[in-house]
């Protein structure tokens, strides 16, 4: 086995410092001791070190231009970004999964010169793995951690790719689509080919995303929200070939949470009618939604409708508290888009979908029924 000390110093924004002792032997990935967990609330606050005068990370505050394939690389300018892949899938015996593979770059510092050892680096990567097979109730979830070093975890724009470890994603040939996608732990190997589908959609005010009033509390985000999806996956030795469509989100900032923010619902709906609808609900401490929530509605055509807290009222239906966080987490859902005929009921396919990682949040696979029926993800933060 393989031990890498890493420090994880103010990162994503916070002044959590964290020592981690990374075992690359996946049997050691599953879980994270409480004593080593960062708060979503901690993690994306406002940055420490930003006054005037300081040697700072860049902002999100103004619209800028996106440029591809560039934009799908990194951007060690900001303090963090992800490449967020989820996406419901299904085996030729009607076997329903979910999968979610994430990776996150940590900024350190602003970029530097790192000349002298190869050690040297401005930023880790971490990465989370999650599963969610229906039909067995197995919900399986992994984390890696790696300093952006001696390639040993990093991302690229031409040809694009972003990878820790074994796990990776990245273009098949040429072009930035398709994707390959892949990762691997003791348990599970998960292989898949993903088509771009859909255009690009710009997320918020032409792709800046304001989470909260301060300016630079936001990020740049785009969508593909319709990906064709092939591929296989093995759980325990059982191999499972997959069809379905996935989702893809990309964010990079330097802070989004004001100080009375906890954090977020997210939903990634693909509907039967080659629809798509985004909505994020931000929420204060006290439980109450956010002003700045908002979302986008994608058509057929991938036209996209900007959706701000006053279109989509949500209800929680119903609540799961998790046995092993002891966590209370809303466990289904109304959304209600009046002006745009849309009265959606979101339920998961599976309630206990936690990932009990550094990070602990809720993400899995969900079905949607009522005016329009479809699949999709969700995301609880902050709880």
């Amino acid at each position: 086995m393989n031990f890498t000390r890493v420090t994880l110093a103010t990162i994503l924004g916070s002044t959590v410092l964290l020592l981690v002792n990374i075992n690359q032997d996946d049997t050691a990935l599953d879980k994270s001791p409480d004593n080593a967990r960062i708060s979503v609330r901690s993690a994306l606050g406002n940055a420490p070190g930003n006054e005037p005068g300081a040697r700072e990370f860049e902002r999100a505050i103004n619209t800028r231009p996106f440029n591809f394939p560039a934009d799908h690389g990194p951007h060690p300018s900001f303090r963090h970004e992800w490449w967020y892949f989820t996406g419901n899938l299904q085996s030729p015996d009607n076997d329903v999964f979910g999968y979610q593979l994430t990776f996150f770059r940590l900024g350190l510092r602003p970029p530097s010169d790192h000349s002298g050892s190869p050690w040297r680096t401005d930023a880790v990567f971490m990465a989370h793995l999650a599963v969610s097979d229906v039909a067995r109730e197995r919900f399986i979830e992994a984390e890696r951690f790696s300093r952006a070093a001696l390639g040993m975890a990093g991302a690229e724009a031409e040809p694009f790719g972003v990878w820790l470890d074994n796990w990776r994603v990245g273009s098949a040939g040429g072009q930035p689509f398709p994707l390959q996608l892949s990762a691997q732990t003791e348990r599970i190997t998960l292989t898949l080919t993903l088509e771009a589908g859909k255009p690009i959609v710009l997320q918020g005010d032409k792709g800046l995303s304001r989470k909260s009033a301060e300016p630079g509390n936001a990020s740049y985000y785009y969508s593909l929200p319709r990906m064709p999806t092939s591929g296989e996956i093995s759980i325990d030795a059982t191999e499972y070939p997959l069809t379905g469509k996935s989702w893809l989100d990309r964010e990079w900032g330097t802070s989004a949470l004001a100080p009375n923010q906890a954090g977020w619902d997210w939903f990634a709906l693909q509907l039967d009618d080659d629809r798509e609808l985004m909505f994020y609900q931000l929420r204060y401490i006290d439980g109450s939604a956010g002003e700045l929530s908002a979302g986008t509605l994608i058509g057929k055509d991938g036209t996209a409708i900007s959706l701000d807290s006053t279109d989509v009222l949500v209800t929680v239906k119903d609540r799961w508290q998790s046995p092993e966080s002891r966590i209370i987490y809303p466990a289904a859902w109304r959304l209600h888009a009046p002006a745009h005929n849309l009265d959606l009921n979101v339920i998961p396919v599976m309630t206990d979908q936690e990932l009990n990682l550094t990070v602990r949040y809720w993400e899995g696979a969900v079905r949607v029924e009522g005016s329009m029926s479809g699949v999709g993800y969700v995301e609880l933060a902050g709880y």
